[in-house]
């Protein structure tokens, strides 16, 4: 027991002490000039020191998350998770970088990736263990704070699984994909991604829906005119993109003209500019209401009904408000967006942004600061605009009137 207590301590002090620095986020250019010179010992060297800090960072705002959400079953799970992969990584602080032990750190890292396979997912079973030991009633200070937590959390979950997924590829046992840097393709082309997650969601919308809306792709190079579109990028993480938008239109368009027999195509646009290069997915699935477009991108929101925790793995098209805000989050990892306009009563335009250039792709990533733990103090949240504060007050009293059963 005493030994267990001399662990835990130690655990703490370490956090205390990686926690006091800034994670040192790389741009996609950084990421492939050293995947191009590979160094095995370098890359130990700086993960050892980096994977450390990245973990401190967000296991030090999984601590100031609600009691109540804490104390769920699912987030204790994953909390034990961290704490258990930020100790094996410890482990190789003061190492010297032999043979020995660069095989033991790949093998450590793949560990680690592994147990983190499901926690989206898992993190997810906690927030509605949270709804559901409230009957379904969250307070508005609460939620905020949620929100604000689980976009800095699944956003370093992004992070700390590029930077392993890169030693791995480039120094594991998998082999190297050609035209790939690692996880990187540095050819990738966009219109041939697109095609990818447009068949698979495809094949669900049909299984579910017993058809499903046709795709015409248009490519506009304004650079280059006339030649294909290509970017230097990470593949998985565009195609997660686009298989969820694409999910979404698919869905919509079936349930707006399902019963009519005639369903819209899916229209496409590539674009290579300046700046970005833009994919505009189109679709005629009836519109959102524009006072529900900012709702979208809220975990504890879905345009779908919400099954119970067991059919968890069963729907294939509908969601629990984590698609499209884990997109998001794919996009500005690399400094990209994605915009939503939608036309309510005909369809929605969605438009993913990605940095055409390498080194202007830089890691976007969550620091914690004294500012950023006042935003887990779950405070109702004061409207500085007439409007907004009528409708910040009216849903804070009808969350207290049903609280009361009124």
């Amino acid at each position: 027991m005493r030994l267990q207590s001399f662990c835990f301590n130690k655990i703490g002090k370490m956090l205390d002490f990686y926690s006091q620095f800034n994670p040192s986020p790389l741009s996609i250019k950084q990421f492939l000039d050293f995947g191009l010179n590979a160094c095995e010992r370098k890359s130990f060297v700086f993960l050892r020191k980096e994977l450390p800090v990245r973990l401190a960072n967000i296991m030090k705002e999984i601590a100031l998350l609600p009691d109540n959400l804490l104390r769920t079953p699912s987030v204790g799970l994953v909390s034990n998770w961290y704490a258990k992969s930020f100790e094996e990584v410890l482990d190789f602080e003061k190492s010297e970088p032999s043979t020995d032990n660069l095989e033991k750190f790949c093998s450590t890292l793949i560990q680690i990736r592994d147990r983190h396979t499901d926690v989206v997912q898992t993190m997810a079973d906690g927030i509605l263990e949270l709804k559901e030991s409230q009957n379904n009633l969250v307070e508005p200070g609460m939620e905020t704070s949620i929100q604000y937590f689980l976009d800095r959390f699944y956003m370093s979950r992004i992070s700390i699984r590029m930077l392993i997924n890169q030693h791995t590829i480039l120094f594991g046992q998998v082999p190297q994909q050609s035209a790939h840097i690692g996880c990187i393709e540095v050819d990738c082309n966009p219109r041939s991604v697109v095609l990818d997650a447009y068949e698979n969601a495809r094949w669900l919308c049909d299984q579910y829906y017993l058809g499903a809306p046709e795709m015409e792709i248009i490519e506009h190079n304004e650079l280059e005119k006339g030649d294909p579109i290509r970017i230097v990028y990470v593949p998985s993480h565009l195609y997660h993109m686009l298989f969820e938008l694409f999910k979404n239109s698919m869905r919509a368009v079936m349930e707006t003209h399902q019963d009519s027999g005639d369903i819209p195509p899916l229209q496409v646009t590539i674009v290579k500019g300046k700046e970005d290069i833009s994919v505009k997915i189109s679709d005629r699935g009836g519109g959102i209401a524009r006072s529900q477009v900012d709702q979208l991108f809220k975990y504890m929101y879905s345009t779908a009904p919400q099954p119970s925790k067991s059919d968890m793995h069963t729907v294939p098209l509908a969601g629990y408000g984590y698609g499209l805000p884990i997109s998001r989050l794919y996009a500005r990892y690399f400094q990209g967006n994605i915009i939503l306009l939608s036309c309510e009563g005909y369809g929605t335009d969605t438009v993913i942004y990605l940095k055409r250039l390498s080194d202007e792709a830089n890691e976007l990533l969550p620091i914690f600061n004294k500012t950023s733990s006042r935003f887990y103090k779950a405070t109702v949240p004061t409207g500085d605009w007439s409007n907004q504060r009528s409708e910040m007050n009216s849903t804070f009293n009808q969350w207290k009137r049903i609280k009361k059963g009124h």
